[in-house]
This record gives C-alpha cells, sequence and structure tokens, in this order.
C-alpha cells in the first residue's frame, strides 16, 4: 500500500480513481485530480510547499515531485504524462505536455500546453517553453515546433494507457 503522510497540517487529497503503486510515496500538501496513476518508487512530497496534479496524470516510476521552501510551487494540467525517473522541482507543466524519461524540469520553469521536453533534457530554472514546443538537451533548448493536435492525440494516448496499465493492478487483487 502507497505511502500517504499528512505533515505540518497538509494530508494529501487523492482524487478519485486515481492509482498509487505500492511504494508510491505523498507527503503533506498534495492535491491529485481524478483518474491519476502514480507509479513504483515515486515521491511526491508536498513538505515544504504545495504540488497541485490536474486529472488523468500519469508520474511513472521513480520520479521525483518537490519544491522549494516557500518559493516554489509545483502546478500539472491535465493529461499530462511525467516519463520515467523525472525530477521536477517546482515548476508548472500545463496540460496535455509531454516530459520525457530522466528529464529534469527546475524552479520556475514553465512547460506549455502540447509541450515535449525529451528524454534526459535539463530545462533550468526560469525558462519557459511555449505550448507545442519540443526541448531537447542539457541544457535545453528550442528545437522545433509540434502539431498541437498530434501533441494533444498523443499524450491523450498515453493517458488513457497509463489508465489501462493501472487497472490491472485492481484486476491483480481481486
Amino acid at each position: 500500500m502507497a505511502i500517504i503522510k499528512p505533515l505540518r497540517g497538509f494530508t494529501p487529497v487523492i482524487g478519485k480513481d486515481c492509482f498509487l503503486a505500492d511504494n508510491a510515496v505523498v507527503i503533506g500538501d498534495v492535491i491529485m485530480g481524478d483518474e491519476c496513476s502514480i507509479w513504483f518508487s515515486t515521491v511526491l512530497r508536498g513538505d515544504v510547499n504545495s504540488i497541485r496534479i490536474g486529472n488523468r496524470v500519469n508520474v511513472q516510476d521513480g520520479s521525483v515531485l518537490h519544491t522549494l521552501y516557500q518559493k516554489s510551487t509545483i502546478e500539472i494540467g491535465d493529461d499530462v504524462s511525467i516519463g520515467h525517473n523525472v525530477v521536477i522541482h517546482g515548476a508548472k507543466i500545463r496540460d496535455y505536455a509531454l516530459i520525457g524519461m530522466g528529464a529534469v524540469v527546475m524552479d520556475d520553469a514553465e512547460v506549455g500546453e502540447g509541450a515535449i521536453v525529451a528524454a534526459g533534457s535539463v530545462v533550468l530554472s526560469r525558462t519557459k517553453i511555449g505550448p507545442h514546443e519540443l526541448w531537447a538537451g542539457t541544457p535545453a533548448k528550442f528545437v522545433k515546433m509540434v502539431e498541437p493536435e498530434k501533441a494533444k492525440e498523443m499524450n491523450e494516448k498515453i493517458a488513457r494507457n497509463y489508465l489501462m496499465y493501472s487497472k490491472w493492478y485492481d484486476e491483480q487483487a481481486e
């Protein structure tokens, strides 16, 4: 069973039909929408500031979400996919964005709607990634525009797939 830990007067709020893997950790000031999935060895550490997650967000295995005390917060929109081993530290991720495996997104960075951060990229503090842009590298730089409909279609598909995967674990429990 996932560790859901109240801290500093904040109790995590988990939406309807969410999947939390057995060793996922959700601490403190975290509010999560509906149909989200938080995968194995993932940590949502709302101990020093708030983490807000929309609907149908998947945070994949080994990822860490954290903030700066009294400075940065995390806001994640709807239908966002956060790949394996991602670090998001005090950033804003808009609807339909995709953060690739092993990427790092630092404090006060913003990832626009339908944008893609390539695997292994490092998005530096205060970087603004516009809607439907693909960024890659260390530090991450603009690569090209992404067709809005293709980005939305891809992220809706990933979100649906992760909902399906999470249901497999419900079946296992029966």
